[in-house]
């Protein structure tokens, strides 16, 4: 059996950048499922999108597997000259096949992120149902429901284009394709094999999403040696699309922590005024998650709008990429400067953050103690009482999260490590 042909979308992106190859939901298109999130890729990566059999730009084919798909798609990436290796993000069946790749290609793929997708999707026996329905009454007959399942509450009315382009697309897909698509999904589950991939995995799940929820998303930032979960808030089955801003985000941090020559390459495909702003960003960045930790700068990303992105922008350049990156001051000094000032000023919100942000910059808890009882003389014995009920509240937290971990995973080497980071 001669494998699937897949067709591809360059989007663009540095000549000679990292290439990041993205996959596509059952039933969409390259260019209506990841279009909206492109640009914020390509001035990282080359970015590549391929479309299904069937589907999109590519012809049908014969019977295939996720199997098929991942080598096809492996195909694609040695024409695009990737022979040392990839980024790989990949939507519900997309993602089906990114964690094939993980399995069958581990020295081919850099990172992974996968979206709104499981190591099982649903059962062999409903798969079966819909290729059986399709097969009878077309593609057609699935488009009522898929907008019903696609789409978290009130999307459709919010980006009526967006939602559009994506019924479009599933109403121009092959019907045999789709049928066979179905049964390779029935026959798909990686779930034992789980373990077996060492790549770093970014899971991200939209908390609105009935076909995948966020618990199986769990299962793989779990089952992975090196897996980290965010859930998307208000978000459902289709995030690239929904959310596309955020997702893109996402896949760019996933990478850069794990990839730092990208932020290098994608310097060297910018001007001189931004190649200094983009390198300010990613040490920002880089800083701001190991004082803050991944929980809350992931939180802070999965929140973010269009509205208050150039804000979350402006204080990783010039608050995390201009100040806490400054060589004077070490960041035991920093922490210490601003938490007085955050006293100072009445702060509540950010004062926690940064008694966290403390901790981890390695103040100790009676060094803590020690600065609030300085503040007392200086900013005054009501914010200081407020200050120290607000740090005790959090140390004692902190302890008992540690004290938990331990407890429930006591051979684990970082028991915290699979943390939920559901935004709060």
């Amino acid at each position: 059996m001669t494998g699937p042909r897949l067709v591809a979308t360059d989007f663009g992106g540095p000549a000679g950048g990292p290439l990041l190859l993205l996959g596509p939901s059952l039933g969409t298109s390259a260019q209506s499922l990841w279009g909206p999130a492109a640009p914020h890729l390509t001035g990282h990566f080359r970015v590549v999108a391929w479309d299904l059999p069937g589907h999109g730009h590519s012809p049908p084919a014969s019977p295939f597997d996720v199997d098929d798909l991942a080598a096809a798609v492996l195909a694609l990436a040695d024409e695009a000259s990737a022979a040392g290796g990839f980024h790989y993000a990949g939507d519900s069946l997309g993602g089906a096949v990114g964690l094939q790749l993980l399995l069958a290609a581990p020295d081919r793929v850099h990172s992974a992120t996968l979206i709104c997708t499981g190591a099982v999707i649903g059962t062999p026996a409903g798969w079966r149902e819909r290729a059986a329905i399709v097969r009878a009454s077309g593609v057609d007959a699935l488009v009522d429901v898929a907008a019903q399942r696609w789409f978290s509450p009130g999307f459709l009315d919010r980006a009526p284009e967006a939602g559009a382009a994506l019924l479009t697309a599933l109403r121009a897909t092959d019907a045999e394709s789709y049928a066979l698509a179905c049964e390779a999904l029935a026959a798909f589950d990686v779930t034992a094999r789980l373990a077996e991939i060492a790549a770093p995995v970014l899971a991200i799940a939209g908390s609105d999403d009935v076909p995948t929820p966020p618990q199986d998303l769990r299962r793989i930032a779990d089952g992975v040696a090196d897996g980290r979960l965010v859930v998307l808030p208000g978000v459902g089955h289709l995030a690239p699309a929904e959310a596309p801003h955020r997702v893109a985000e996402l896949v760019v941090e996933h990478v850069h922590r794990h990839r730092p020559d990208v932020i290098s390459a994608r310097s060297r495909s910018l001007g001189d005024g931004e190649r200094a702003e983009i390198t300010r960003y990613d040490a920002g960045m880089a800083v701001r998650r190991q004082v803050l930790g991944d929980d809350h700068v992931d939180r802070a990303q999965a929140q973010t709008t269009p509205f208050s992105a150039d804000f979350q922008t402006l204080i990783t350049e010039y608050a995390w990429g201009s100040i806490w990156t400054r060589p004077g001051l070490d960041r035991r000094s920093r922490s210490l400067i601003t938490l007085t000032a955050l006293v100072a000023r009445g702060h509540h919100e950010e004062l926690a953050m940064h008694v966290r942000a403390a901790r981890r910059n390695g103040l100790s808890v009676d060094e803590i103690k020690e600065l609030l009882l300085q503040t007392a003389i200086y900013c005054g014995v009501p914010d200081a009482n407020t200050a120290f009920r607000i740090a005790g509240r959090v140390l004692g937290e902190d302890d008992a999260v540690r004290d938990r971990a331990v407890r429930d995973n006591p051979t684990r080497d970082n028991p915290a490590r699979n943390t939920e980071e559901e935004p709060s």
